[in-house]
């Protein structure tokens, strides 16, 4: 736990309150001072390391509770509700490259498809993984040797987990014509198109599969229907809306794909727990800042 304090120290120093990139954009170093209400972000392909505090994500009915010490990892694009439990927090994302996991796939032998699970676990760091995160860390000290080191040091972190517990999981993203594959072609559309209807048998088209099949392995990788993955985007996006330009309620609500100004009262309020005016006079009030990995 010495070394994970001393880490997270490092962290703060050069981060502070904020997020940072380190050694390049798809590392990013994340603190927080504060414990923070409920976030709603949509997490990409990436590890999360935490060092310090603790954190909990939420995806569909599920709950993660992850503290210093734990790791991350997730597979596909998710949308999520997350918050910090325990502060000071410190964490360190790295952004899981699905050429980089085919690369060392190839040079491991490759691996075949198997049946698409959870996009998102959690679990204990061993020593190396350890070991390979500090020194990641520690370049930040030494920005010098980062373009040389830092393209080394994320390749053992990702081999570590393609060797690791969860190894099936992460060669999924590598695999484009696995089955995770094909579920993130429908995550892709549902995230792009979200103000348009759903077409189920649309998206099975797209992903090579019946719809019974679309639905059976869509809701294994996101807890969740295509549906309601739908919504979620579509609610997230409405908000991200009326927090820089709140005046037209009912007008966010057409512009993400409501109908109904009621039913997109409805639905937001089960979401975020208020009715989109109440929840925006709240937020300008208390604002969230940055969101937390």
């Amino acid at each position: 736990m010495d070394r994970l304090h001393e880490l997270s120290d490092i962290i703060r120093r050069h981060a502070g309150p904020t997020a940072m990139t380190l050694g390049g954009p798809d590392a990013l170093l994340i603190t927080a001072e504060t414990i923070t209400p409920a976030q709603q972000i949509v997490y990409e392909p990436m590890l999360c390391v935490i060092l310090a505090g603790a954190k909990r994500t939420t995806l569909g009915n599920r709950t993660f509770d992850y503290h210093a010490g734990d790791y991350l990892v997730v597979s596909a694009d998710l949308p999520v509700s997350g918050q910090v439990l325990e502060a000071p927090y410190a964490a360190v994302g790295i952004a899981l490259d699905p050429a980089l996991i085919s690369e060392l796939m190839l040079e491991a032998g490759g691996a075949p498809d198997q049946a698409a699970g959870p996009a998102l676990t959690v679990s204990r760091m061993d020593d190396g993984l350890v070991d390979a995160v500090a020194r990641l860390i520690a370049l930040l000290d030494r920005p010098g040797d980062a373009p040389v080191l830092a393209p080394m040091i994320r390749r053992e972190i990702v081999w570590r987990l393609l060797a690791g517990e969860h190894g099936a999981m992460v060669r999924q993203i590598g695999t484009k014509d696995g089955r995770l594959g094909r579920i993130q072609k429908v995550i892709a559309r549902l995230r792009e198109r979200f103000a348009e209807p759903v077409r189920i048998e649309e998206l099975a088209g797209l992903a090579g599969m019946s719809e019974t099949s679309l639905h059976r392995h869509f809701k294994a990788v996101t807890s969740m229907s295509p549906l309601q993955y739908q919504k979620q985007v579509r609610l997230q996006e409405a908000r991200n809306r009326l927090l820089s330009d709140g005046h037209d309620i009912a007008g966010v609500g057409f512009a993400v794909g409501y109908d109904s100004p009621s039913q997109f009262s409805r639905e937001y309020s089960r979401q975020f727990g208020q009715p989109p005016g109440r929840d925006l006079e709240r937020l300008r009030r208390e604002p969230v800042g940055a969101v937390v990995l």
